[in-house]
């Protein structure tokens, strides 16, 4: 056995550690000291004989090897955990609460799922949707996993990026495809609320003049602007992630222009005043951002 091989204890600081990025909150979130965090980090990197974290005047960095670790790391404690789970039962119910985006959840997530439980059938998951970025908070929905779509500037919590997004215009594929961008501009052209400036930065972007009398129809949602898409009602511009599995599961839209990058991103958010992280939860986070990354562009 390599001998190199720690002690659980530091392996679950380190684990903490890498998702917080911060020792004081690593402790609250352990009940150790800072002191305590420190040490077992210290004590880790000699005994791996690697750096682990770039430490800064406010704040920390996890270094190339350890953001490999980190990931090899949170699968294994995950994995000992369910292990344990599965063979000596459960202390209580494993149901997960996730509360997402309504489009990103019913465009993007809900059709992964079925893979997670198929790895994991003792994980029950309960998907809350939000069609906002800041849910007004709700007694009767705590969340154990919280995914928002942004600039990650949120105050209530840490926001850990999961994705790097883009945009795509989309129109329907029974209908001629564009030849080019500018032929867009004939429309019709659909507005999503909260996302009015999409087509008047994606035209700028190609250098091409847009007033927002060019929309005709504004919807709510990415999930009401597809299918109004699809059933011929104009274009629209969605995340590329979205566009594309809408189009992998037979959703009768195409792409109907290049790519282009988009100024938010998807965020795994830690709220303040959450607690120790279950190992369940733990799994699920690790799990999303495999498939987040799994999905780039």
């Amino acid at each position: 056995m390599d001998e190199r091989l720690s002690n659980l204890t530091w392996l679950r600081t380190f684990e903490a550690a890498a998702r917080l990025l911060n020792f004081t909150e690593t402790g609250q979130e352990l009940g150790l000291t800072q002191t305590a965090v420190s040490l077992h980090i210290r004590s880790l990197e000699a005994r791996l004989g690697s750096k682990l974290f770039y430490r800064q005047a406010r704040r920390l960095e996890l270094t190339e090897i350890g953001q490999a670790y980190a990931l090899t790391v949170r699968q294994a404690l995950g994995d000992i955990s369910l292990s344990t789970t599965r063979l000596f039962g459960a202390d209580s119910a494993q149901t997960l609460t996730v509360r997402v985006p309504v489009s990103t959840s019913a465009l993007w997530l809900a059709h992964l799922l079925p893979e997670f439980a198929a790895q994991n059938p003792e994980i029950n998951i309960r998907l809350v949707s939000n069609i906002w970025a800041e849910p007004e908070p709700r007694d009767d929905v705590d969340a154990d996993v919280e995914i928002r779509l942004g600039h990650g500037n949120w105050e209530d919590g840490t926001a850990l990026r999961l994705s790097q997004e883009t945009i795509v215009p989309v129109c329907a594929s029974c209908t001629p495809q564009p030849g080019s961008v500018s032929e867009l501009l004939a429309g019709p052209l659909i507005h999503i609320l909260g996302y009015e400036d999409h087509w008047a930065r994606y035209f700028a972007a190609h250098d091409l003049p847009y007033t927002n009398e060019h929309a005709r129809f504004s919807v709510d949602t990415t999930v009401s602007a597809l299918q109004l898409v699809a059933g011929g009602g104009g274009y629209a511009t969605v995340l590329a992630r979205f566009a594309k599995l809408s189009i992998a599961r037979g959703m009768g839209i195409a792409i109907a222009g290049p790519e282009m990058p988009f100024q938010q991103s998807h965020y795994l958010i830690r709220r303040k005043e959450r607690g120790p992280l279950r190992p369940e939860v733990q799994l699920f986070e690790t799990w999303l951002a495999e498939i987040f990354a799994g999905s780039e562009g």
